[in-house]
């Protein structure tokens, strides 16, 4: 099994040492077990995905945690609710526990903490596999068509499964062990032809009427739904920016993947090759360059401050990144060929009276990285640190 080094972790370590609780969130398979074992060795690891475990924590609490404080990883805690009041009484009166919380449901795990450990407790998100992880550990690919369709989880490269065989299972494996445990999913079938479904709208934006007329539900239920794809981090949503240049009339958000191996599964996608020719070839690119924005942010523990913005003429930023305050506009163009037209998004936003910001990138699927009219040029790999 190959191991892949992850970003985030010298700022979990760091996090370590101010806080008597550490909570990692982040989907299933990102590897967040396999770093906490790596980071924290000499830390007893207890999963609570075995029924026995929870049988014995459910039965006394207070002594199963007793027993376990001065060095424990607790895996899948979304499960176990009712331990955070009393992690909470251990780490007020014993400053040397070490609790390390894991799980997979993100407003699972967060409504507990904000309940009971508020203050207490260091969070972090961990994603699946960023650009430069790959790249560190050879084994970012040099075709986006490749890199896209095989998606960014660590199992798929640690164990070399087929991008067909591990987004089978895992969704399978989704739909069984976080999807069941939520009182809001009732036809799991017809959940699985939601996420299909959405998988269709990956870099467009939000409209939820289509969506429940197209599936067949309420609006509130599609409401519901997303909020488990978001918390789960199956999806994520990028908001228009909220400052009125030129009338901005767009107020929905966009809709990405965090993976697109994923996306690529639920749109019967079996081969990268399919990509090339694909009616989502331009949004697929796209995703994947916002997904790598979002990571890098949150390897970071940085809270993304990512944005795109429209007009009322609908010219549009695929995305804004606002550095404290300073606002980098960044276009993406799937085009393997350079287009000086490419530009000219950037040149009108630029030129916008309200804006003194004149940089400005471009991510495109070309070999070439160069500038032109101030505009950095850049192949997807290699997007820099410094928008950061």
């Amino acid at each position: 099994m190959r191991m892949i080094g992850r970003d985030i972790s010298p700022h979990l370590l760091k996090l370590r040492k101010y806080y008597p609780v550490l909570a990692l969130n982040g989907p299933r398979q990102s590897g967040k077990t396999t770093l906490l074992k790596t980071l924290f060795p000499s830390y007893e690891y207890l999963s609570f995905e075995d029924p026995d475990l929870r049988s014995a924590a459910s039965n006394d609490p207070r002594s199963f945690l007793s027993g376990h404080s001065k060095g424990v990883i607790l895996d899948e805690v979304q499960r176990m609710p009712e331990l955070f009041s009393y992690i909470q009484t251990i780490v007020d009166t014993d400053k040397k526990s070490k609790f390390i919380l894991s799980g997979s449901q993100n407003f699972l795990l967060n409504e507990k903490i904000i309940q009971s450990l508020a203050g207490r407790v260091g969070k972090a998100t961990l994603l699946p596999c960023s650009f430069s992880e790959l790249r560190k550990a050879k084994l970012l690919k040099k075709d986006f068509y490749a890199q896209a369709y095989s998606g960014f989880y660590p199992g798929l490269y640690d164990r070399k499964i087929p991008a067909g065989i591990f987004y089978s299972n895992y969704i399978e494996t989704y739909i069984e062990r976080d999807v069941r445990m939520l009182k809001n999913v009732g036809d799991f079938d017809q959940f699985v032809k939601f996420m299909r479904y959405l998988s269709g709208l990956c870099g467009s934006v939000l409209n939820l009427s289509d969506v429940a007329n197209a599936i067949g539900i309420s609006v509130n239920t599609v409401k519901s739904w997303l909020s488990v794809l978001s918390a789960s981090y199956i999806i994520f949503l990028l908001p228009p920016h909220f400052v009125n240049f030129s009338k901005r009339l767009i107020k929905s958000p966009k809709l990405y993947f965090y993976d697109t191996g994923l996306l690529c599964h639920l749109q019967g996608i079996k081969e990268n090759k399919q990509i090339e020719k694909h009616y989502l070839k331009g949004q697929i690119f796209e995703n994947l360059v916002i997904a790598e924005l979002f990571k890098r942010n949150y390897n970071a523990l940085q809270t993304p401050n990512l944005y795109f913005w429209r007009d009322h003429k609908g010219q549009e930023i695929d995305c804004i990144i606002d550095k404290a305050g300073k606002l980098l506009p960044l276009e993406i163009k799937s085009s393997s060929t350079f287009h000086s037209d490419f530009l000219k998004n950037i040149i009108s936003w630029r030129n916008l009276k309200e804006n003194n910001n004149k940089q400005g990138y471009l991510v495109y699927n070309g070999k070439n990285t160069f500038k032109l009219k101030n505009v950095d040029v850049l192949n997807w790999r290699d997007i820099p640190e410094k928008l950061f």
